[in-house]
C-alpha cells in the first residue's frame, strides 16, 4: 500500500465519520458506493451541514469553482473530491 493509498484511507474514514454524524447513521453502515441522496436521503440542507462540517474537520474551505454535483453522489465520489481538495 502506497503512502497515497494509506492518506486516502484516512481520508475516507474521517469523511464516513463526519457523514454520519450529519445523517445520523452508524459509520460501519456507510461505504465507498452509498449514495448520499438515494440511500442516505440527504437533502441540500444536509449537504451544506455536511460541506461546512467537512471544511471544519479538514482544516480548508472547498473551492465553490470546481464542486460539481457529481462530487456528492456516493461517500467515494465526495472522498475522491476532498483528496483532490487537499492536494493528494
Amino acid at each position: 500500500m502506497t503512502t497515497a493509498d494509506m492518506d486516502r484511507g484516512r481520508l475516507a474514514e474521517r469523511t464516513v465519520r463526519v457523514l454520519a454524524g450529519v445523517v445520523q447513521r452508524d459509520p460501519q453502515t456507510l461505504h465507498q458506493d452509498t449514495r448520499l441522496f438515494a440511500d442516505l436521503g440527504m437533502d441540500s440542507t444536509n449537504a451544506l451541514e455536511l460541506l461546512m462540517t467537512l471544511e471544519d474537520e479538514f482544516g480548508f474551505e472547498f473551492d465553490p469553482e470546481t464542486l460539481e454535483s457529481r462530487h456528492l453522489e456516493t461517500v467515494g465520489s465526495l472522498t475522491d473530491y476532498i483528496v483532490e481538495q487537499a492536494g493528494g
